[in-house]
């Protein structure tokens, strides 16, 4: 097996920054050193990256993705393929996707179908959560069964979208409830998607079709009630560990953070457009532009009565958000969302970023809005324990998977369709962001996937992870 020496960089954790080099051995890392230990120990390496200047950390692992997910009549445009190469060139070694049942469908059969989507073509490591859009009785002894015998720990259920993925408060229950005793973690879509389609409605008979009228229709204050209502339903099932994904208003994050404070095992979310993005500057775009951003949750005013943004960089400084993820659902402009050119409730919701979250928050080190140990722990490390991956994830330690990213501080990224973009679209959410740092070099299990500007992966080098419980609970 070959062994590759990462020498004179700065290591980072979430618990510091700390000079060492890295032996890694075939797959993973074999030992750490403090400076000056390799040359007095004679210490050897097929290969040797030198990190002088440089950052050593864990490669990032994106918790929500949908590579190839059918909605509103398309697919997203990534496949796992494009997508795990986009990844890997954004420093994201491993990602979590969401496998699909729809109402009427088999939870077993869209796991499958899931597996033969990604088996044999990602370049990085994938797992999947599961979507359960049509609870009955047998899609519960579903998810006990995938819990058992297939790792997939985590379930994804959707308070919007009615007729598609809905489920009402007693399915939600149901299915709270055996995640109470099978101890899988439940993720919610937290929008309350009965009143936003009333709205929707509403905006439609009054001839308000642009794009903008997707973030008017869906207010803050309903993100903010169903939060509410999933935290008070997973009370009601005996505090099951409950993970509000994508969040994007102060309302729903005051509901997490008064939750956390009575001591319950909730977590959430948020995503790079949340914290950059604004109704005015992107979404309310000449002519058709906006649909570019057209996500949901929406991005929020920044004129609305609450500071969404510097609410939820707080959150992250707090850990009343525990990770970011991208919720990276891609669409082109074109044949895609054009379908919702004259009606905005026909755009296919969803904005591809896997390959720039970890330069995006970076840049909020820059900005000062979370320290560096910060950046890697809601990136890297608490992901991997929210949903079973760790240590085998999310740490540069002896033992682990040698999936490492170097980091350049003192390089500059530009993010756009002709500059850095390597997502299956053909336009970048991004275009023209500079940021202050770059990714060199990118390892996934010992195999350098990234580096000169270069990517050096291979389709289906990437293992599907079979995950365990979740490692963050109280």
């Amino acid at each position: 097996m070959a062994r590759t020496l990462i020498i004179n960089g700065t290591i980072i954790s979430p618990t510091g920054l700390s000079a060492g080099d890295v032996l890694v051995d075939g797959e993973t890392i074999a030992a750490i050193f403090q400076p000056g230990q390799v040359a007095a120990l004679g210490i050897t390496a097929d290969r040797t990256i030198d990190a002088k200047g440089k950052y050593v950390i864990p490669g990032g692992i994106d918790v929500h993705t949908h590579m190839e997910l059918p909605f509103g009549g398309t697919e997203a445009s990534d496949t796992f393929e494009t997508g795990s190469n986009a990844a890997a060139w954004g420093g994201v070694t491993t990602i979590v996707d969401m496998a699909l049942q729809r109402y009427g469908e088999n939870v077993q059969e869209g796991l499958a179908t899931w597996h033969r989507k990604a088996e044999g073509n990602c370049s990085i490591d994938y797992a999947f959560h599961q979507i359960i859009g049509g609870i009955d009785d047998q899609s519960l002894k579903d998810m006990t069964y995938l819990v058992e015998n297939e790792g997939v720990t985590s379930f994804k259920l959707f308070m919007a979208y009615p007729g598609v993925f809905y489920s009402d408060d007693g399915q939600i229950l149901k299915a709270m409830q055996t995640a109470s005793e099978n101890g899988a973690m439940i993720m919610m879509h937290a929008e309350n998607g009965i009143a936003i389609d009333v709205l929707v409605a509403q905006h439609l008979a009054r001839r308000e079709t642009d794009p903008k009228y997707h973030s008017i229709s869906r207010p803050s204050l309903l993100e903010g009630e169903a939060t509410h209502r999933a935290i008070v339903l997973s009370k009601v099932a005996g505090n099951v560990p409950l993970y509000i994904v994508h969040m994007s208003a102060a309302e729903a994050l005051d509901e997490v953070a008064q939750a956390q404070n009575e001591g319950l095992n909730v977590f959430a979310e948020t995503c790079p457009q949340y914290l950059y993005m604004t109704l005015e500057d992107h979404l309310a775009q000449p002519g058709f532009e906006g649909a570019k951003y057209v996500c949901s949750p929406p991005i929020r005013s920044k004129h609305d009565h609450r500071h969404h943004h510097a609410d939820l960089w707080k959150g992250l400084r707090m850990n009343e958000l525990a990770i970011v993820s991208t919720d990276h659902c891609p669409f082109c402009m074109k044949d895609q969302k054009e379908l919702g050119m004259g009606d905005f409730s026909k755009i296919p919701n969803g904005i591809a970023g896997v390959e720039h979250r970890m330069e995006l928050i970076y840049q909020g080190v820059v900005l000062g809005e979370i320290s560096l140990e910060r950046w890697v722990e809601t990136c890297s490390t608490t992901p991997a324990r929210m949903f079973g991956m760790y240590p085998k994830k999310g740490i540069i330690a002896a033992g682990s998977d040698a999936d490492i990213v170097v980091w350049d501080p003192n390089a500059k990224t530009k993010i756009g369709i002709n500059d850095k973009h390597h997502m299956n679209t053909d336009h970048s959410a991004w275009e023209g962001t500079v940021i202050d740092g770059k990714v060199d070099t990118v390892m996934s299990r010992g195999m350098v996937v990234m580096e000169n500007n270069k990517f050096t992966g291979r389709k289906g080098h990437g293992k599907y992870i079979r995950r365990g419980l979740s490692q963050y609970l109280h």
